[in-house]
């Protein structure tokens, strides 16, 4: 599919370019997507809940009533679960979420993001950019000038830009990323990707191998 070229006023530069069919025009694979974003989202928990048991808890141990006569269940310890203070039962341990998934599933899961978002005309390109210093103001400048200031963006470079990342950092709605680092999750969480022109060559080797 073409698409043609914006510059960072939003204007047509008169170019159009090429969206590889292998990535932008498959039918998307909705299960590697599902695992996909799952394991991203697992992988982003810290799993470090924690409830004392009984054993943790910090108390006397002596038996805090008589075993038979009280008319009341038997105690051995103010420890115990049934007393308020005392440890928890089966309380959450500290926890690994994350998992692995095959390279290849997950190079399936990202063209079906960029397909889904490909088919739904919300992807943009334009031309390479700069600013000369970090300013948040120029990247809102070039949010506007696209029409995406009040939308979900994902920003895509070809490479590491100080500049650019540090002028989006503060904008909640707006991500910068590299071509290497694009997840499914942000692919779908996005409401509008804007790529910049010498990032899709490398979109394209990176989910072609």
């Amino acid at each position: 599919m073409e698409v043609s070229v914006l510059d960072i006023q939003g204007k047509d530069t008169g170019r159009k370019v090429e969206l590889s069919d292998a990535v932008y025009g498959i039918e998307p694979n909705n299960h590697a997507v599902y695992l996909d974003v799952k394991q991203f989202l697992a992988n982003k928990r810290q799993g470090t809940h924690k409830a004392k048991e009984r054993a943790e808890i910090s108390g006397s141990t002596r038996k805090i009533k008589k075993q038979k006569g009280t008319g009341t269940a038997r105690a051995g310890s103010i420890k115990s679960p049934v007393f308020r203070g005392g440890g928890r039962v089966f309380g959450p341990r500290p926890k690994d979420y994350s998992f692995k998934l095959n390279k290849n599933l997950k190079k399936l899961a990202r063209k079906s993001a960029l397909s889904i978002q490909a088919k739904e005309n919300n992807i943009i390109v334009v031309e390479d950019f700069n600013f000369e210093t970090p300013r948040t103001k120029s990247f809102t400048a070039v949010l506007g000038a696209l029409g995406i200031e009040n939308k979900k963006c994902l920003f895509v470079l070809a490479e590491s830009n100080n500049n650019v990342y540090l002028s989006s950092r503060n904008l909640k709605r707006s991500k910068t990323v590299i071509n290497s680092g694009l997840s499914t999750y942000e692919l779908l969480n996005a409401n509008k990707i804007v790529l910049s022109e010498s990032s899709l060559e490398g979109i394209e080797i990176n989910l072609s191998k």
